[in-house]
């Protein structure tokens, strides 16, 4: 549907974010010295609510046209012509459809209970304003990603989220380890940018053959419009199934880069080295599901490869279970929740994998209800514990700070897959999905009923380790920080980790491999940089815990709120399955009318029950107390298997190590054996060959006249040669 002016306000949603971003970046810092931080503050979260409530209205709008409409034809506002060239025409213009309006609310709903919670948390930082301009300016674009009716906005959209987060994850740029993480992430991301892009284009190679044939050269040239190209791109794609796999697969590179999926997932935990807002909005509820936005927004192209839907199956399994492992070994709280999402990242891709893409936006929702209170409640603990991240320095801060408390214990329950909460309806619904459902295969082989066990096993390990956090968190038998002495660190994080820092140094030093800083710099040069935030208090025996002010635990109640009741609404009745995809297959119902049983005769919700209880159960056992002392469990001598998930089983060291000494060898070669030798030598053989002429001529132009007529000797015998030669061979014919 083109332009509907009661839609007109979608603008508004737009602009809301960019003027708060000009804002702060033009009138910011005068604003914050005349008024206050909290003022400046407060100005940069009013846009980001004010698109939220405009989005609430745009959405109840949308809700009361036809449902196949509003899903699958949607309405489209254009602003300008933006690219017009021969018969291609990309205006400027967004498409406002169930998928686009549920990311819309999701980021300006949740983003702006976090810019609120950013007011408190950031609220003794030196560059308050210039945080706030780069989360307003992130919102924008990550609306641009999610709105844009074509390719090309898309791909502005995505680009411009990569930067914005670039620039939070090095928001303390003077410490070198946030800037190597920031590069890190930067590097790795542009690797799936690639793919995007060689997808994009094979898309538009395409169409561009193709557009008379299917009809849609008419429509203005805008035949790269969601609107005009969807409808038709099945119908081209089905003669063509190889390039169909070669797109799908280009796509899903593109989104492996952006969602943190093996093997591109390196950057995410390092970007827990930006502020714990940024960690919430970007890393877990936001920017991370932008492969998931695509994968849905294509879907008709994934449709269409059962091979290409069931590699992203297999990854999205792989990363769920390898991730899960990953987290297990973690002791900086931030990083078990930062390898907790590229697992739950990869649960949305066996979902989209499965062909189930509704579900795995349910999940895309969901998540970002538990994950973004989970992120922002592990900010207020270390907040209360002088910004220390470590948990073994945690214990019985329950009685200390109530409220982040209980909320992080619904967000506990609700990753771990609880029977009510949010997690578990949309967990459920991928794995009854994927046991259910044939379309991902190869070779006759159903990869979704196999990555559907897979999931259960990882529904397992994520109750486990996530009640390893949450125990060692806010419970135990002692308060752990009591037994600190000042700079304490034990041999494996002196030795390993913190380059000089103690022990419960910022998480950038936290987790890495031994060779991983030498990816920019040297492990000497980093031990140098000052440490100016986040732990710039020294956590002591003397320590008292505290709650956090009002501004950051209000965002964690209405965060527990949504992660407790979130998942029924939206579950009950089918709405949000109604919502998204109106036409779609409903396995849910499938499910319900027609229990799907398992092995031992049990329905999948039985299963799913039993995974997330022994998760429960095995963690409790283990963690109830505290930190284990037992054998083989105990924390502070690092079992083998817990010392190698810690360091990603090695994977991490060996990509950077690829990475930087490949790089290494690959600059060698063409310094020595191509720039040396054969630019180098085309160069000066060539100058060395002039030299040699003129070293010859020099001989023969030395000034005495008996060579000169020695020369002209020469010279006349050799014509009348020629001339006799030619006379001769002439009289013969």
């Amino acid at each position: 549907m083109e332009g509907n002016q009661s839609f007109n306000l979608i603008w508004l949603v737009l602009g809301f974010p960019l003027f708060g971003f000009l804002i702060q970046s033009l009138l910011g810092k005068r604003i914050e010295k005349a008024f206050g931080r909290r003022v400046a503050g407060f100005l940069a979260v009013i846009p980001i609510v004010a698109a939220f409530g405009v989005a609430v209205l745009l959405t109840k709008q949308l809700a009361g046209m036809d449902a196949t409409q509003r899903a699958e034809v949607g309405v489209v506002q254009t602003l300008f012509s933006w690219i017009k060239i021969a018969s291609i025409n990309i205006p400027f213009e967004v498409r406002i459809d169930t998928l686009s309006m549920t990311m819309v609310l999701i980021i300006t709903g949740i983003g702006s209970l976090i810019h609120l919670y950013a007011t408190g948390y950031m609220a003794e930082e030196k560059d308050y304003t210039r945080f706030f301009t780069y989360l307003n300016l992130f919102i924008a674009a990550m609306l641009i990603l999610v709105l844009g009716n074509n390719l090309a906005l898309l791909f502005i959209g995505w680009e411009g989220v990569g930067v914005c987060s670039y620039l939070l994850i090095g928001f303390w740029y003077k410490d070198l380890a946030n800037s190597r993480a920031a590069n890190k992430a930067f590097i790795v991301n542009r690797i799936g940018d690639v793919g995007l892009t060689v997808g994009m284009f094979l898309l538009v190679v395409l169409l561009a053959g193709n557009k008379d044939k299917l009809g849609i050269d008419g429509a203005s040239g805008r035949w790269l419009s969601y609107d005009v190209m969807l409808p038709h791109l099945g119908e081209l794609l089905k003669g063509n199934p190889g390039m169909t796999t070669a797109i799908a697969l280009c796509l899903f590179v593109g989104a492996c880069g952006k969602s943190a999926q093996f093997p591109l997932y390196l950057w995410l935990p390092d970007a827990m080295a930006g502020p714990t807002p940024v960690s919430a909005l970007i890393h877990a509820a936001t920017m991370v599901t932008s492969g998931i936005v695509l994968l849905n927004r294509m879907n008709i192209v994934f449709q269409m490869s059962p091979v290409a839907s069931a590699i992203v199956c297999i990854v999205g399994a792989f990363t769920a279970l390898f991730a899960a492992l990953i987290a297990f070994g973690q002791t900086d709280i931030k990083k078990v929740l930062a390898y907790s999402t590229v697992s739950q990242l990869g649960f949305m891709f066996m979902a989209c994998g499965a062909g189930a893409y509704w579900v795995g936006m349910f999940h895309v929702t969901t998540h970002a209800f538990f994950k973004a209170l989970l992120f922002l409640g592990s900010g207020a603990v270390i907040h209360a514990m002088a910004h220390n991240q470590d948990m073994r320095n945690y214990g019985k801060l329950f009685k200390y700070i109530p409220i982040t408390a209980v909320t992080m214990f619904i967000g506990y329950f609700a990753i771990a897959g609880i029977p009510g909460l949010s997690g578990f309806f949309s967990k459920e619904a991928i794995l009854g999905y994927a046991l259910a459902n044939d379309h991902a295969q190869i070779s006759g082989v159903n990869f979704s009923y196999i990555v559907g066990w897979v999931g259960l096993g990882v529904a397992m390990l994520t109750a486990f380790y996530m009640t390893r956090m949450t125990l060692l968190t806010f419970n135990g038998k002692t308060e752990q920080w009591r037994s600190i002495e000042p700079h304490h660190h034990d041999e494996h994080d002196h030795a390993h980790d913190d380059h000089g820092h103690h022990d419960h140094a910022h998480h950038a030093h936290e987790d890495h491999g031994p060779d991983e800083h030498g990816f920019f710099y040297t492990d000497e040069e980093l031990a140098a940089q000052p440490h100016e935030h986040e732990h710039h208090h020294d956590l002591d025996k003397n320590h008292t815990p505290h709650e956090v002010p009002v501004s950051m635990w209000v965002p964690l109640v209405v965060l527990g709120v949504l992660s407790a009741g979130g998942g029924y609404v939206l579950a009950n009745n089918h709405l949000f399955e109604h919502w998204l995809y109106p036409n779609g297959l409903s396995v849910l119902k499938e499910l319900e009318e027609h229990p799907h049983h398992l092995p031992g005769g049990l329905s999948l919700m039985a299963y799913s029950i039993i995974a997330a209880g022994l998760g429960i159960v095995f963690g409790a056992i283990i963690y109830f107390r505290g930190l284990p002392k037992k054998e083989g469990w105990d924390e502070s001598k690092w079992s083998p298997f817990r010392r190698a998930a810690r360091d990603q089983f090695g994977y991490d060291n060996a990509m950077v190590s690829a990475s930087v000494d490949g790089g290494r060898d690959l600059a060698t070669f063409s310094w020595r054996g191509l720039d040396a030798t054969v630019i180098d030598g085309a160069v000066n053989g060539s100058g060395w060959l002039a030299t040699g002429i003129g070293k010859v001529l020099g001989w023969l132009q030395n000034g005495f006249i008996r060579a000169y007529a020695a020369g002209m000797l020469l010279g006349g015998v050799a014509i009348l040669g020629y001339l006799a030669y030619a006379l001769f061979t002439g009289v013969k014919k």
